[in-house]
Parts: C-alpha cells; sequence; structure tokens
C-alpha cells in the first residue's frame, strides 16, 4: 500500500511541480529563456501568481484523479471537470486562471449535458495538449488491464475533451511508456518496446495510417538524437509528446529533465508537466527536489489525494 502511495505521489507531485516550474514564463519564447534560463522555482511572472502554483494541467489531473477514487465512470469524470470551470474545484489558490480553448468548448459542452465521451473536439485542428496534460492518473486504473482494454478507456477519458485520434495516440503512448516505467523498466527500453507494440496494436486496430505515420519520430527513429532546435514545445499535442520524452531520454534526473523542458519555452507549464509525470515515475518521489514539493500549492490536499486514489486502487485489484 505504502509502495503504491509513493507512486501516486510521484506522478501527482511530479506533474504538478513540472507545472509549477512553467507558469511564470508561460508563452515566452525559447531565445529570451536562454538568456535568462529558468533554474529554480520562482513566483510572478506570466500571471503574477505565487511560487508553487500549478496551471490547468495539474488540476484537470487532480480532477481526474479524485473520479477515480470512486468508482470508474466517465461522467463522474466529466463533471469534475465542470466544477473545475465553474466552482473552482481543485484550483491552488481558489480561482481558474488558465484554459485551453478546445477544453473550455468541452467543458462547456459536459455542462449543458452532452455524454461526456462525445464532447470533446473532434477535428483535425482540435488536438492541443489538453487532454495529454492531465491523463496521467488513468495508468492506475488501467495498469493490470490487456492492452485493447487500455487503449479504448484511454479513448473514452481522452474524448472528454480531445477526441481526435491523433490526441488519442498521444495519450496511448504516453500512458504506455509510464505503465513500463511504473514497472521498473529502462527508458530507453521501453522507448524500443514501444516502437514495436504501439504500431502492431494501432495498425490492428486499423488506425488510419497517415495518423500513425505522424508519430515516425518516436515509433520509427532515435528521437533522443535529434537537437533541441528540432523539437518544438507549442501546446499541440505531438509537441508536448515528442519534447517531453526527448527531455527524459535526454536528462539524468527529475530536476534536470523538468528545467530543460521549461527552457524549450512556449507551452512551458504543459512540457514541464508533462515531462514531470513521466521523470516522477522514473526516479521516484525522492528524486522530486524537496524543496520544490514544499513549495507546492495545496500541498496537504495533494497528499490526501494520493492516499485515498491508492485506497481505491487496493480495493479495486
Amino acid at each position: 500500500m505504502n509502495e503504491v502511495i509513493t507512486k501516486i505521489k510521484s506522478v501527482l507531485f511530479g506533474v504538478a511541480v513540472g507545472d509549477a516550474l512553467g507558469v511564470p514564463v508561460e508563452f515566452k519564447d525559447r531565445e529570451t529563456l536562454s538568456q535568462k534560463e529558468i533554474t529554480d522555482m520562482i513566483g510572478y511572472g506570466t500571471y503574477h501568481l505565487p511560487a508553487g502554483t500549478w496551471s490547468d494541467d495539474s488540476a484537470l489531473t487532480f480532477c481526474l484523479a479524485e473520479a477515480l477514487t470512486q468508482d470508474f465512470d466517465l461522467n463522474t469524470i466529466g463533471q469534475n471537470f465542470v466544477r473545475w470551470y465553474k466552482n473552482n474545484f481543485w484550483t491552488p489558490r481558489g480561482n481558474v486562471f488558465d484554459i485551453g480553448i478546445v477544453t473550455k468548448q468541452a467543458i462547456e459542452r459536459l455542462d449543458r449535458g452532452m455524454q461526456p465521451d462525445l464532447a470533446g473536439g473532434s477535428d483535425e485542428s482540435s488536438n492541443g495538449n489538453g487532454s495529454l496534460m492531465r491523463i496521467l492518473p488513468l495508468l492506475f486504473y488501467i495498469i493490470d488491464q490487456p492492452i485493447h482494454q487500455r487503449y479504448e478507456i484511454t479513448k473514452q477519458v481522452s474524448s472528454i475533451t480531445h477526441m481526435h485520434v491523433r490526441s488519442i495516440i498521444a495519450c496511448f503512448y504516453y500512458l504506455e511508456f509510464a505503465r513500463q516505467l511504473y514497472a521498473g523498466k529502462d527508458k530507453f527500453e521501453t522507448y524500443k518496446k514501444l516502437q514495436t507494440e504501439i504500431t502492431n496494436h494501432l495498425t490492428h486496430l486499423a488506425i488510419n495510417p497517415n495518423e500513425i505515420s505522424i508519430f515516425e519520430r518516436l515509433l520509427k527513429n532515435n528521437i533522443d538524437q535529434l537537437t533541441e532546435n528540432e523539437i518544438q514545445s507549442s501546446g499541440y499535442v505531438l509537441h508536448t509528446l515528442e519534447a517531453s520524452i526527448w527531455c527524459l531520454l535526454t536528462t539524468n534526473s527529475y530536476q534536470e529533465a523538468v528545467l530543460k523542458a521549461v527552457n524549450l519555452g512556449s507551452d512551458t507549464d504543459t512540457t514541464g508537466a508533462v515531462t514531470g509525470g513521466l521523470a516522477g515515475l522514473l526516479y521516484g518521489f525522492d528524486g522530486i527536489p524537496k524543496n520544490w514539493i514544499r513549495q507546492i500549492a495545496r500541498k496537504e490536499d495533494i497528499e490526501n489525494l494520493a492516499e485515498r486514489l491508492a485506497e481505491k486502487i487496493a480495493h479495486h485489484h
């Protein structure tokens, strides 16, 4: 049980710390940051908020984790998102200060009573990183299920805000990577293994080959061998996924991975959060700098959430 709590904490704090590191410099470009690199957790900046404030990335991650402390239900997840947006549920300091367009539209549809797995944006232009940034707690629910179930459930949970197959594949790849790290596998071994497993599964599902080929840099090449200027860090889901795997593979500690992610610029909080989740699993809760965790808004609430989720998982298995 304690081991599971620690793993869940490594995910929840892994995401929140990466997110909070990026919040003060969101939208700053890489060139600006290269002249004044982020090396520590700072406050103010873009949103003028104190250090340790996380954004919508962590808030929606916590909303999902909160829903998973009960029986799995897409409506519960969707309604938690509505509660966040309308009633400041799981906000760091009592208000929502950042939200993606596609996520906002989906939450408004949920609020009007739309079926959750049909609420998300479905056109090709709706492939921001809004479902990827919040998906990681789902790992604990699907971990022991067969691959077709893992894909199907990931598809449903992504679709609450992002229904396009590209966002779904990104979430699936990310959770499969996380699942290997959870089991203690090496990051490069995982990277190679997924090239076969993900490609095979997507081919088996008869997914449009053009959509699979969009993920070629991850599924066919060695992304860690690319230079920084070949890695983009916008709000596009593919950029966020590629950047996070690149940061993870080219660094050797939690601290190094998330700082590298944030210093890529642009969508800094999300690149930080998505990288931070995997880095938390890879290096463990104790690998996240203590002084960063201490500064995180609602630290005790997050710890309590981890304990409640662990308890639910223990009953579920």
